[in-house]
């Protein structure tokens, strides 16, 4: 089975398959090169889901993995890194094995065929050559034996001719002479060439040929074994990793095993137990002693010393219950939260804001290297027009700086939201500090008040409307004198809305964009600002929805920067 003996005249279609077979490898290697990227971005991706949920240092989060089931999952991600460590190798590996390698061996490849080729059109055109001084030679000697016979006629009919001269009848047998010696002449070269285009020919088929095609096939068949060794160390690389993946899926079975949820319990305990006692039994007030007590002094003194012992207990059960009374504050919860983040917290809006500038420069340089690579491109376009159209690129590049000069705009409006919190929180947080400082001065003196009330009723006894009213003082303090509502406050200025706002929720006023309202409290570094539309409508709005006009001779009116 040659390919010199089978295929002797398929030269065409033997250079078509051979670059066909190129064309396979190149596809193989292609193939193996995409599955290189794949390994690598599978890789980098779990190496930033590890990372993405490793805790962070010196912080609350860090402090939760103490339990065994955090510290499991701490193991699973070491673990996971490096299982994307061997991912990583089997890129490497098939990059040096067998990317590597084939791009070598298909310039090798390249190479000899084009040089087998090459002698196999020699061989074809010196065979072509031989045929057409063949020819050549044929045409010749049969135009030569035209010649003589025309001249070898013409002769003849002079000699049989009486009316012409002796002379005339001898230069024609001299050239019919010359013609006859012309034609032997010419048979003697189209015989020799003939004979030599036989051999040539021989040559070219039972010689030449048999052996270029013998090197085609032997290459091509060296191909064919190639691609087949790259597939096989295709599956090795991958075969080498997979006792390092087996150890590191090992790893995270013995960190589940790991897990003990006694122990976590246990820790639960020793993280937020409080160390208090649960509250005893409220003891029984009888409210019917005043009904039986004399009009006597002495009645009355007994009455008095019987009653403290048991409202001073009362007091001491109600003091055990102070660790379960949580603080009453006015929370204004939107349904949507506004642009601006006005509905957080000082610094939870900060950060916000900061984040959301963060994410807006981001998309700023994205848009900026992506015009950066258009222009590049349009740089190559218009030094290498055959390349591309540059025109092409003008409306794509005009959309890139639309783009960005938006986010410019964006991110000028949430830097300006930005500065004016970060220039309000010192302020605020100073505020904070001496309603703090005032509810912890004030909660104790008032529940001392509450008892000394009941000790202090002429007859000994109190009423259930002053208990009540005794622990509205108590929780009073937990509220801002802000919602205080018993007198209309009066105007200290006037504000416009800039943007319209829904008031949905409890403590707030809708408020229409061009709407002129007046003021009567102004923004203590919440966010928020107190107006009114009429003597029945009045509420909160943010701040940032408004531009406020205070009235410097307005009583209480601060200078509004």
């Amino acid at each position: 089975m040659s390919w010199g003996t089978e295929l002797w005249d398929q030269f065409d279609n033997l250079e078509k398959h051979t670059q066909w077979g190129i064309d396979i490898l190149e596809k193989y290697i292609k193939f193996v090169k995409e599955r290189t990227e794949i390994e690598l971005s599978y890789a980098k991706q779990l190496r930033n889901l590890s990372k993405k949920y490793q805790p962070k240092k010196n912080s609350k989060e860090e402090e939760e993995y103490k339990y065994t089931s955090c510290k499991a999952f701490i193991s699973t991600l070491n673990e996971m890194n490096d299982y994307a460590g061997q991912h990583e190798v089997i890129s490497e590996n098939m990059t040096s094995h067998i990317i590597g390698d084939l791009a070598r061996y298909i310039q090798e490849l390249k190479q000899e065929r084009k040089s087998n080729f090459h002698d196999g059109r020699k061989a074809q055109q010196h065979i072509e050559t031989c045929w057409k001084q063949l020819e050549s030679s044929k045409r010749r000697f049969e135009r030569d034996c035209k010649e003589a016979d025309r001249a070898q006629q013409y002769f003849e009919k002079m000699d049989a001719d009486i009316n012409v001269t002796k002379a005339d009848v001898e230069k024609a047998r001299q050239q019919a002479q010359i013609r006859h010696q012309m034609a032997e002449d010419s048979k003697a070269d189209y015989s020799s060439i003939l004979q030599k285009f036989n051999h040539e020919q021989h040559e070219y088929y039972h010689t030449h040929i048999p052996n270029i095609f013998q090197k085609i096939q032997e290459m091509e068949e060296r191909r064919i074994v190639k691609i087949g060794e790259s597939m096989k160390t295709y599956a090795e690389v991958d075969r080498q990793v997979i006792p390092i993946i087996g150890k590191c899926l090992d790893g995270i079975v013995k960190a589940a095993e790991s897990i003990d949820q006694k122990n976590d319990s246990q820790l639960v305990i020793e993280a937020y137990k409080s160390g208090f006692e649960p509250p005893g039994d409220i003891e029984f007030e009888d409210y019917t002693q005043p009904m039986k007590r004399t009009v006597s002094d002495n009645s009355l003194s007994n009455s008095r010393g019987e009653g403290k012992p048991e409202l001073k207990f009362g007091g001491k059960s109600k003091g055990k219950l102070w660790p379960f009374i949580k603080k009453n504050k006015l929370s204004l919860k939107l349904g949507a939260t506004p642009e601006d983040f006005s509905n957080l917290p000082p610094e939870q809006r900060r950060k916000k804001l900061q984040q959301k500038v963060d994410e807006l420069n981001k998309e700023i340089q994205k848009e900026m290297d992506q015009r950066d690579a258009i222009t590049k491109m349009k740089d190559v376009y218009l030094k290498n027009p055959q390349m591309g159209d540059p025109a092409s690129l003008d409306h794509k590049l005009a959309e890139v700086s639309q783009t960005i000069e938006k986010l410019r705009l964006e991110t000028q409006k949430f830097e300006a939201w930005l500065a004016e919190v970060e220039g309000r929180l010192p302020a605020r947080s100073e505020q904070a500090r001496r309603q703090s400082g005032l509810y912890d001065s004030q909660n104790p003196p008032t529940v001392n008040n509450c008892a000394q009330d009941r000790e202090s009723s002429p007859d000994g006894s109190y009423t259930e409307e002053q208990s009540q009213e005794s622990e509205v003082k108590v929780l009073a303090t937990d509220f801002d004198d802000e919602f205080d509502d018993e007198e209309p406050l009066p105007a200290i200025g006037t504000c416009k809305a800039l943007y319209t706002f829904e008031g949905q929720n409890e403590g707030t006023i809708s408020v229409v964009e061009g709407e002129t309202l007046y003021v009567i409290e102004e923004d203590k570094g919440d966010g928020w600002t107190r107006i009114r539309r009429n003597e029945d409508e009045e509420g909160y709005v943010p701040t940032s929805y408004v531009e406020v006009y205070l009235d410097k001779n307005a009583k209480g009116a601060k200078t509004y920067i």
